[in-house]
């Protein structure tokens, strides 16, 4: 899976550390989140979704096949 948090968080002046504690995760998965190396649960990406002041889901994550 694709992911656009690395935009959105540039956009807001997060850093990965800042993001992961709003959301409750670490650093690291932040890190795998944006590397397309980890598919976070729904949960978990709402919460991010949210946390980067996206309107949708879908302008966060981007689904591959």
């Amino acid at each position: 899976m694709k992911t656009k948090i690395y935009l959105y968080r540039k956009r807001l002046n997060m850093t990965q550390e800042e993001l992961a504690g709003i959301v409750g995760v670490t650093r690291q998965t932040i890190l795998a989140l944006e590397q397309g190396r980890y598919n976070p649960s729904l949960e978990l990406a709402f919460r991010i979704t949210r946390a980067l002041k996206a309107k949708r889901i879908e302008e966060v994550f981007i689904l591959t096949s």
